[in-house]
Order: structure tokens, then C-alpha cells, then sequence
């Protein structure tokens, strides 16, 4: 089985992460963050946004793996402190207010994207990365136009509001999508394949057989008639595909 935890336990990095405070006006963010557990020319960084519950330990192994790849990695807090989700219901209202507000939500990366370059990170060397409702925040990055190289969208919510303008989308935009994701209709997918190309944005979007939503999350469960599940296949594939993507934007 997959996992990047797994991988972590081959390790011998010594390369730890550490919580780091930060705020929004008043209100107190805490992420964390991971310095590279090998010496890099360039310096890269990746921002990682959490699932709709806030960080958790998916974000903060992919953090550590990334890490032991030569990048600078910190897991941004979108919610603050104090009002991480205590269940479905509260991550529902707290993930929906940040998609309906999505100025709000790109402050909120905006801010995580300071703190990745001030522990080292190269800002002309940054990508985001986001998983479930991380992943609409990663494809927020690239609406928003944030000074990044490009985004990675895993199982992430890809609608926006049709009032919205398309720009012109500077960031490369990879989204990696399970065939039997049950929360994105063919009409949705259908509309952000269109903003894209309104966008002139320079995108791919790969499917992954019997894969629903959540397919990289190992504690996830695996039974699909859920609707989110692990899927130890297309977290492999899934996370090679985004390696591929790294080499070629970082350049």
C-alpha cells in the first residue's frame, strides 16, 4: 500500500516540522513549517492547504515528504486558531464560507505564502498544493493571480461562481481527479474546463479509475460507496504525476 507515511518511515531525515504563528488582523493563524532535508540550488517552496477540517496528518507528511525531495514545505491554517471544524457539519459552513469568500481565502494563502519565503523559500520558486477543499484553494491561488509557478489541485472542488470574470491566468494549473468523484457533476467539470480556456491557462486534468473523492487521504477508509475513500493506486500516481509537474515548472 501507498502512503506517504510509509515512505516517511524509510527515512533518515532529520528534518523536522515546526509550528509557526502568524496573523490575519487579529486573528491568530498557526501552520507549519519544514525546511529541505537537502541542500537546493534554487531553493524551491510548496504551499500545502489542508481538507475541509484544517490541518491534519495527510497535509503535514506530504510537508515532511516534501521535505526529503529538496523543497521548503508549510502547511497553511485557513481557519485560525480556535476554529478548526469539530465535525462535517462545521468543516461544511467553515469551507463553504471561504469558497463563497474567496477574496478572504486568498488573503489567508497570500499570508501562508509570506511565511513559506521567510523560512527560505525562493518566491520566484513556489507552488501550491491542495487536497479536497485545499485543492479549490490551490486553484484560488491561480484565480486570484498570486505569485505563484503554478498549482496542484487533488480531489479539490473546481466550481466558481459564473459572475466571476475568467483573467488571464498566469500560474500552470494540474488537477488530478477521481473518475467517480460523486461531488463534482459533469456540468461542473465541464465549466472549469471552459474557464480555462478562457483563462488561456496553461492546464492539465488527469482522472483516476475507481477513484472517489478524498483517494489520496490514507485515513480516509476505502469504501467507496462513501464517497471519499483511499485508493492506494491513484495516491501513487497521483502524487508521481505532481513530482513530473514540479520538475517542469520549476525550472
Amino acid at each position: 500500500m501507498f502512503t506517504i507515511a510509509a515512505l516517511l518511515a524509510a527515512s533518515t531525515s532529520n528534518a523536522q516540522l515546526k509550528p509557526v504563528d502568524y496573523k490575519d488582523g487579529e486573528q491568530q493563524l498557526s501552520g507549519f513549517s519544514i525546511v529541505p532535508a537537502k541542500n537546493t540550488k534554487d531553493q524551491p517552496g510548496i504551499l500545502i492547504l489542508p481538507a475541509w477540517k484544517g490541518i491534519d496528518d495527510h497535509a503535514k507528511e506530504s510537508a515532511e515528504e516534501l521535505s526529503k525531495l529538496g523543497y521548503f514545505a508549510f502547511v497553511a491554517d485557513i481557519y485560525g486558531v480556535g476554529n478548526n471544524p469539530k465535525d462535517n457539519a462545521e468543516a461544511g459552513k467553515q469551507a463553504g464560507f471561504y469558497k463563497e469568500n474567496y477574496k478572504a481565502y486568498q488573503k489567508r494563502i497570500q499570508l501562508a505564502l509570506e511565511q513559506l519565503v521567510k523560512a527560505g523559500a525562493n518566491p520566484n520558486k513556489i507552488v501550491v498544493i491542495g487536497y479536497c477543499f485545499g485543492g479549490t484553494g490551490a486553484l484560488e491561488a491561480a484565480r486570484g493571480g498570486l505569485a505563484v509557478r503554478g498549482v496542484v489541485s487533488f480531489h479539490g472542488g473546481l466550481k466558481k461562481d459564473a459572475t466571476r470574470p475568467s483573467e488571464p491566468m498566469a500560474a500552470k494549473v494540474l488537477v488530478l481527479h477521481g473518475a467517480d468523484d460523486p461531488y463534482e457533476s459533469q456540468e461542473e467539470i465541464t465549466k472549469f474546463q471552459q474557464e480555462m480556456r478562457d483563462c488561456q491557462a496553461d492546464w492539465q486534468m488527469v482522472y483516476y479509475a475507481n477513484a472517489v473523492h478524498a483517494f489520496t487521504d490514507p485515513y480516509a477508509g476505502d469504501d467507496n460507496s462513501k464517497g471519499a475513500a483511499y485508493n492506494a493506486k491513484a495516491a501513487k500516481r497521483s502524487w508521481e504525476q505532481m513530482l513530473a509537474f514540479l520538475k517542469e515548472v520549476m525550472k
